[in-house]
């Protein structure tokens, strides 16, 4: 499998973020998908996760899945410039880590925003979307 990044996509944070990564992965290595999508909602079930499973940011490596914190930092590997330095925080326990990463999910609504829909891509970058 390839590199696919799963994400909420009425969720302002979480849209901002795949912009970010669109920005900075050079080399168009990772696939989104968001998980309203039926793609993204497939894939929850292939990796063992509830269908409505959508607090949480999934990276799936290849044939590794990780979630929040764990997901993050593991997207930052495949981007340009100074991001791939962040795996420093897999050092961090992922207790901590996790914690933090919930508090900011948990306020995602109120603090950024949500969408009615989910962010549609421009005609360039519609191929890297699995939806």
């Amino acid at each position: 499998m390839a590199k696919v990044l799963l994400f909420d996509g009425v969720c302002n944070l979480c849209n901002g973020a795949v912009q970010f990564v669109l920005k900075r992965n050079k080399a168009a290595n990772i696939q989104f998908a968001s998980l309203q999508s039926d793609v993204g909602r497939q894939l929850l079930l292939d990796n063992n996760l509830p269908e409505d499973f959508l607090h949480s940011f999934i990276f799936l490596d290849e044939s590794k899945l990780y979630t929040k914190s764990s997901a993050a930092i593991r997207v930052s590997k495949y981007l340009n410039g100074g991001w791939p330095l962040f795996q420093v925080f897999l050092l961090v326990p992922k207790l901590i880590r996790d914690a933090v990463y919930t508090a900011i999910a948990k306020n995602r609504y109120r603090w950024f925003g949500k969408s009615e829909q989910c962010w549609i891509p421009t005609k360039e970058l519609k191929n890297r979307f699995l939806d």
